[in-house]
């Protein structure tokens, strides 16, 4: 399954933005900042590497429903979900 390029672009953004959060993170420990804050952004970047998941998953989602030649089975797809949760 190759998923459309147009339509991870946002996927790509929201990535190249957490990794911009975790190197604030990275930075924030070794200045030795508040565990609160460090937590706060912990969480922004979690939160935000699962939503990029769960988006390349409903467009390879999306992509199987349209097509009926897939390669993927229900087991496959469930898998994927399951590996983010």
């Amino acid at each position: 399954m190759k998923l459309d390029s147009t339509e991870l672009t946002p996927v790509v953004n929201r990535l190249k933005r957490a990794q911009g959060q975790l190197a604030a993170v990275t930075r924030m420990l070794e200045e030795g900042k508040d565990c609160k804050e460090i937590v706060m952004q912990l969480a922004a970047v979690s939160k935000a590497l699962d939503r990029a998941g769960f988006a390349i998953i409903a467009s390879g989602l999306e992509q199987c429903i349209a097509r009926e030649d897939t390669t993927m089975d229900k087991k496959e797809l469930e898998k994927l979900f399951l590996s983010l949760a």
